[in-house]
């Protein structure tokens, strides 16, 4: 696969796209989870700002990841530089905090709309290919801005488990992502690992990272993912014990060592079916000729 062409990046300046996993369904069901939302996001906003103060050229983009839908709630390069350091009216938060928060706040609200008429059981998955396809989208766009820009990467905090409807979507954004040299870097916090994500940190060549303790989840994000593209080859980051590359069939949604692939659409499946249920492609029908000729030319040479 040829590599995207080599642009002018500054070493040390950072274009952090920050996917929040957002699904109420998992928030709400997460009883074993030791943080709650709201911890979280106090987790998440020191680490925010903390990227913003280790360098002023540092931008941070905030993709919301619902159940339903995924939006834009903060990008720093449209916010003023003083709106950043800026407190707001109560003097304990700051300016882009409650910007984040207010938007957020918005996204929750009309993607919990969506879902009021849809009975789910259990968690269900987030909708982590659409963020991850915006995130691509406006990395692409800083691109072809112009020759200098900052080296972009896609920090996916995550804790839904992983939507099997999802899997070819998931991974056309993970070799985009590949094509274009941008990292995915990926921290989960749910229950289970993500073989999504895994998947997708080993491939970018990002670092996968599912925190032991979420009581200390800023520690995790400010001593690992804190750190620019050049300085990590200088630091010793986690690396993952092993990477799940099993498939998922579209059938049945189940997670397969071994199945069948449609030679037209490749679409997975656990079972044979005489025909695809993505693109319509009938299997088998070669064969069935085939062995139809056959069966006329052995009665023929009978008679």
């Amino acid at each position: 696969m040829a590599s995207a062409p080599s642009k002018l990046c500054t070493d040390d300046v950072s274009l952090l796209v920050v996917l929040l996993d957002t699904n109420p369904y998992f928030w709400s069901t997460s009883n074993d989870s030791s943080v709650s939302l709201s911890n979280f996001l106090s987790h998440v906003l020191s680490f925010l700002n903390s990227i913003l103060f280790l360098n002023q050229l540092n931008q941070v983009v905030v993709i919301a990841t619902g159940y339903n839908s995924c939006g834009y709630i903060y990008d720093s390069s449209l916010s003023s530089s003083s709106s950043i350091t800026k407190s707001s009216g109560n003097g304990r938060v700051p300016a882009f905090c409650s910007e984040l928060l207010e938007n957020l706040e918005e996204f929750l609200t009309k993607d919990e709309k969506m879902s009021i008429e849809e009975s789910i059981d259990g968690i269900g998955s987030s909708l982590l290919s659409g963020s991850l396809s915006m995130a691509l989208c406006y990395i692409q766009r800083i691109f072809r801005s112009g020759p200098l820009h900052p080296q972009p990467r896609i920090l996916c905090l995550h804790g839904s488990p992983d939507g099997p409807e999802q899997y070819v979507a998931v991974m056309n954004t993970i070799f985009s992502a590949q094509r274009s040299m941008v990292p995915i870097d990926s921290c989960v916090i749910g229950a289970q690992h993500s073989a999504f994500l895994q998947q997708a940190s080993y491939i970018t060549g990002g670092v996968y990272l599912k925190p032991q303790q979420l009581d200390g989840l800023f520690q995790y994000l400010i001593t690992v993912f804190a750190t620019d593209l050049h300085s990590r080859n200088f630091l010793q980051l986690p690396k993952p014990a092993g990477v799940d590359f099993r498939a998922s069939c579209f059938c049945h949604k189940n997670t397969i060592d071994m199945g069948y692939i449609c030679s037209v659409c490749l679409s997975i499946f656990c079972k044979h079916h005489k025909k695809c249920s993505t693109c319509g492609s009938f299997f088998g029908q070669a064969q069935s000729q085939a062995a139809s000729m056959s069966d006329q030319k052995r009665k023929g040479l009978e008679t």
